[in-house]
């Protein structure tokens, strides 16, 4: 049982919030409800859930849209849930920063598994706060536990989950090529749906914003073959 987690389900159908309100609650989650993206800011600025359920199709502010601004955010843990279940809805759901993607109708034991994997992930990125969680690179500074990324100048650089697992990975093994199912494996989790072209998109995005701060190349693409991270890693 897990008496700790709180989990925000936002969806404009109350049947829907009624079953996986009540199915959480019942394998030992906190859960809160909100039928829309105002109720969910609300909710999340008050209740400070580890993870949001979010629906896509809502009425106001999608969840499209809600959840592009609360990865800008650096908010919560989050799932998506859509009537829209092509691999094209998906990649973009993932793109924008979602931790996972499930396509409705869904089973509600699928749906647990994929909130377990997520918020465990998120703690295992939190553990062991401390001593040998701060990595330096080429002057840029990442703190795995409190998730901030500081350039050479010690400006904050604002990444999404996405951004933030990808980049972990490279710094837990840097100079080495890494292939994308690699990559897929170590910031994912294999239990996890994610696309090769969502990939290649959030690499692209992640050297955008370090190439707003610096020429130099940090994440080299060898063809055929991966990505690699260049600099040495200094781990403290």
């Amino acid at each position: 049982m897990d008496l700790q987690s709180l989990i925000l389900v936002v969806d404009d159908d109350p049947d829907l919030r009624k079953l996986i309100t009540g199915f959480l609650s019942g394998h030992g989650y906190r859960v809160e409800a909100a039928e829309d993206a105002n109720q969910m800011r609300r909710a999340i600025e008050e209740l400070r859930p580890d993870l949001v359920i979010l629906d896509v199709m809502m009425p106001g502010e999608d969840g499209l849209s809600a959840a592009r601004r609360l990865a800008a955010e650096g908010g919560p843990a989050l799932i998506m849930l859509s009537a829209l279940g092509s691999d094209t809805d998906r990649i973009i759901g993932l793109e924008i920063g979602a931790d996972d993607y499930l396509a409705k109708p869904c089973n509600p034991r699928e749906l647990l598994a994929r909130v377990r994997a997520v918020l465990r992930r998120r703690r295992a990125e939190a553990h062991g706060a401390g001593h040998g969680n701060v990595y330096e690179f080429a002057g840029w500074r990442l703190d795995v536990v409190r998730r901030d990324l500081r350039d050479p100048t010690g400006t904050f650089i604002n990444l999404s989950d996405g951004e933030f697992s990808l980049l972990r990975t490279f710094v837990e093994h840097p100079q080495r090529v890494l292939s994308r199912d690699q990559l897929l494996d170590y910031a994912r989790g294999r239990e996890s749906e994610v696309y090769d072209r969502a990939i290649d998109s959030q690499i692209s995005r992640l050297r955008r914003k370090i190439n707003e701060r610096v020429r130099t190349e940090l994440i080299r693409t060898v063809r055929n073959e991966g990505y690699m991270l260049l600099p040495t890693v200094v781990r403290l």
